[in-house]
């Protein structure tokens, strides 16, 4: 059934206390300036029956409002407005747009079996939605008394671990915990910006351009590790002597690139190139290394070119995964954060200008396995289900944990053709839990 969602209310929740003049303006690091501007977004879907032991509906959203007032104070620019051609954060405490929603539905309808589409609805902006403001809130009421909070914060400012390292601090201030609140603003020192005259952020330069179709898979624990299984013999065949088995990560990785690529596969003789992308965390690579918390974007975005055999099996993609991931090392991070001789966006812009010509295919992985998703409680318990919505980038896998079971959810975002083709791929339906396909 479609879900059908009413604005009651839309107001500006302020900081508590108002913004040093020290620290009205925030500038953006090299990485920022080159991340596209569009909205990290999740919802996270609270039962009727955890939130009304500790409150009712309207208690909950005014202790919510109340508590991230608070918090506010203490991630300052979230509060500001994007300026400068989108240089810098000013932090003006203008306050941070609060939506109130009834979903005519009850909360099963959606958390049963979620679609991307659907979660969308409970919003308060589109992932590619331009908005000068830096986070949203959408405070939704079912008609069961369930609730979903939508929460938007700009990927300007914040990668996907900064994300939830807020939504904690938040849900930390609502329980009355403000001691494990911690904050580091250091992004514009560590990565200084530059001047980008001469180049162009064309990352989200397809945005739009096709129909895209979000749905998610899940793959229970039992056939990732049949699959990291598998690949991991693989691997070793390879590179002999190599012992070490496969994350999970890189194992379905490497399954889902397999069939993307059997599901469109075109003539023989094509001489596209094919690439799967992925981010690595720079935090625990530098010197010293920053702490989670550190508030920014500090993932630098990789590329590598895996193979096929006669089989149409890929053995190499944990392999190149590793070595592109030793490759940002200390050294790296030094040459990232010089500002003259050396250019990394350049290549980034030849492989884009490829892609938009149809020269190279690229399959995007973004992966959120270990990280906090479901560390939110608001006083009434952790989330029952917490979603993202439906990215629109053509070729984007998000890969996130299952909240038990050690199973994963892969949010797949292909054009309309590819997705038909995809989703009726023989040897994915295998692999894919019969209740997580939507």
């Amino acid at each position: 059934m479609s879900v059908e969602v009413e604005i009651i209310s839309t107001e500006t929740v302020k900081p508590s206390s108002p913004t040093s003049q020290h620290l009205r303006h925030y500038n953006l690091s090299f990485i920022d300036q080159i991340t596209p501007q569009i909205n990290n977004s999740m919802v996270y879907f609270f039962s009727a029956d955890d939130v009304r032991n500790k409150f009712n509906v309207n208690e909950a959203s005014d202790v919510l409002k109340k508590s991230l007032s608070q918090v506010l104070t203490h991630f300052y620019p979230l509060a500001g407005r994007l300026r400068t051609n989108n240089l810098v954060v000013d932090c003006n405490d203008e306050g941070v747009p609060y939506v109130e929603t009834r979903v005519r539905c009850h909360l099963s309808n959606v958390i049963d079996n979620p679609s991307p589409a659907d979660v969308s609805k409970l919003l308060p902006y589109d992932m590619d939605e331009i908005v000068d403001t830096v986070l949203g809130v959408q405070f939704n009421v079912f008609d069961c008394g369930g609730i979903a909070v939508g929460v938007c914060l700009s990927h300007k400012i914040a990668d996907a671990l900064s994300y939830f390292q807020f939504i904690k601090s938040w849900a930390a201030m609502t329980r009355g915990e403000p001691e494990q609140i911690r904050s580091h603003f250091q992004s514009s020192s560590l990565f200084p910006p530059k001047d980008m005259s001469s180049g162009s952020d064309r990352s989200s330069s397809t945005l739009g351009k096709y129909k895209i179709l979000c749905k998610r898979f899940v793959f229970e624990a039992s056939v990732i590790e049949s699959l990291r299984t598998k690949y991991s013999k693989m691997m070793v065949n390879v590179l002999e002597g190599h012992k070490q088995p496969l994350s999970r990560v890189a194992a379905l990785s490497t399954f889902l690139w397999t069939r993307f690529m059997a599901a469109t596969e075109e003539e023989e003789g094509s001489k596209k190139i094919h690439l799967v992308g992925f981010t690595a965390n720079l935090r625990p690579r530098m010197d010293p290394p920053l702490p989670e918390y550190a508030f920014g974007n500090y993932s630098w975005y990789l590329r590598t070119s895996p193979t096929l055999d006669e089989q149409g099996e890929c053995k190499d993609l944990g392999i190149l995964l590793r070595e592109e991931l030793n490759k940002i090392d200390k050294d790296f991070i030094v040459k990232l954060r010089e500002s003259g001789g050396w250019n990394p966006v350049e290549n980034r812009e030849e492989i884009v200008r490829a892609i938009e010509k149809g020269e190279t295919v690229l399959l995007s992985f973004t992966s959120l396995c270990r990280f906090p998703v479901y560390d939110v409680d608001f006083g009434w318990g952790n989330p029952t289900l917490a979603v993202p919505p439906a990215w629109k980038f053509k070729n984007s896998v998000s890969l996130k944990d299952t909240k038990s079971d050690g199973g994963i959810e892969a949010y797949i975002s292909l054009t309309e053709d590819d997705m038909a083709k995809f989703e009726r791929d023989v040897e994915l339906l295998a692999h894919v839990s019969t209740t997580g396909l939507k």
